[in-house]
């Protein structure tokens, strides 16, 4: 910090700097933990790509909002690795959800060729009849968009896709025209994203609170994330207390430390089905060692 004043800049902007610097590196290692963890299960199956869709549109409408306003460098720097980061995790889980898909579908044809296989020379089922058949369960699983949808999104339920087009054009209903002052496009593009940052995580606090389970989630991720948004927050609290820049950082500020009470509620969650696996797997191992005895 001293270095950063030796060299003319203000505490606010060496605070603003330090405190970016800390989540810039938080939002690096955030990756790492899922990553690594999606590659070990080679399946991205405990994540909700709800969450991570809405998140990938908070981050764009951050970085515009951002841009527009003229927050503080370091924050506009994250708003745009942001973006990356998430198109790299969306990346690899649509990788594994259409390649678990594809395995699954390949494993369901290849034993309902063994089943018909086995069952043949006893039913006499003429080729024609069985090649119908054959040719009827292929169009089913090919054009049946329910499997689509859950190859892609994980999901065990299909989503609604008339309920994602209604929202998505009520968030682009909000969003500014060309001919909005500068000003205002800014605060809408950072409500926007504040809107999405605080709604994004409860398609995941949902989808655990259903499985009553968290594995396939690194615990690491939502720390690093909780740290970053810590961070973040603090960088562009402290660049400027002036009344005007604090109205325009509200909307970040309400995106990145309200998000820390929704991470909360996963560390909770974390720490609850974590202690019932505990008990359920000190429950299987105490009826083997009663039925061996």
């Amino acid at each position: 910090m001293l270095s950063m004043l030796s060299q003319g800049f203000s505490v606010n902007e060496a605070l603003s700097g330090i405190f970016g610097s800390v989540s810039l590196t938080a939002w690096i290692c955030l990756l790492i933990p899922q990553l690594i963890t999606n590659f070990k299960a080679k399946s991205a199956e405990g994540l909700s790509m709800g969450f991570l869709a809405i998140w990938l549109f908070g981050d764009v409408t951050n970085l515009s909002g951002a841009l527009v306003t003229g927050l503080a460098p370091t924050a506009t720097a994250l708003a745009g690795y942001f973006c990356l980061s998430d198109l790299i995790l969306i990346t690899q889980c649509i990788y594994y959800n259409v390649r678990n898909a594809r395995i699954a579908r390949r494993r369901r044809r290849s034993s309902a060729n063994t089943e018909v296989s086995e069952d043949q020379p006893l039913l006499r089922r003429n080729s024609t009849t069985s090649a119908a058949s054959h040719n009827q369960y292929s169009h089913h699983d090919q054009s049946n968009p329910d499997a689509i949808k859950r190859a892609v999104t994980a999901e065990d339920e299909p989503a609604n896709s008339s309920s994602w087009l209604y929202n998505a054009s009520v968030i682009l209903a909000i969003l500014p025209y060309p001919s909005s002052p500068v000003g205002i496009s800014g605060m809408v593009l950072g409500y926007a994203s504040a809107l999405c940052y605080l709604c994004a995580r409860i398609p995941q606090i949902i989808k655990n609170y259903r499985q009553k389970s968290c594995e396939g989630l690194a615990l690491l991720f939502f720390m690093f994330s909780l740290t970053g948004n810590l961070m973040y927050g603090l960088s562009v609290f402290s660049y400027s207390q002036d009344a005007d820049y604090l109205i325009k950082a509200t909307p970040w500020l309400l995106g990145s430390l309200g998000t820390i009470v929704e991470d909360c509620i996963i560390f909770y969650q974390f720490r609850i089905y974590s202690k019932k696996r505990e008990s359920e797997d000190g429950s299987e191992a105490a009826n083997g060692v009663h039925d061996s005895a």
